[in-house]
């Protein structure tokens, strides 16, 4: 079931990349979608449960959803590619096993524990 998913989760990443080529964005964007929600990691600082909620805001694809949305009604191109890296860093997080955080620590997610086989 999990490379099931991870397939699922790669084609949504590609979709995301296909996404910011149709939008002809600059080459820094990339980069943001591939490193920018992980900012939220900072959060730990403030223990797990602050870290947890912090990561889980930014790599919420609901929410990803959300901000897309709300910048296709505006119309705000800027929300609309927010939305685009963050719906398409959560697709790339979970294809390589990083799920939302629970609160007992880092390597605890709703795929299960990081680094475990």
């Amino acid at each position: 079931m999990k490379n099931i998913i991870q397939l699922e989760e790669a084609f949504m990443f590609g979709l995301a990349i296909y996404a910011l080529t149709l939008f002809n964005v600059d080459w820094w964007w990339y980069l943001i979608l591939f490193l920018g929600p992980d900012i939220s990691m900072a959060g730990y600082a403030a223990g797990n449960t602050a870290g947890a909620i912090a990561y889980n805001i930014f790599h919420h694809k609901g929410l990803a959803i959300l901000v897309f949305i709300t910048g296709f009604i505006l119309p705000n191109e800027l929300l609309q590619l927010a939305g685009i890296v963050l719906f398409g860093h959560s697709s790339m997080d979970r294809m390589m096993g990083y799920g939302l955080k629970l609160k007992e620590g880092f390597k605890f997610t709703h795929l299960g524990l990081i680094g475990k086989k």
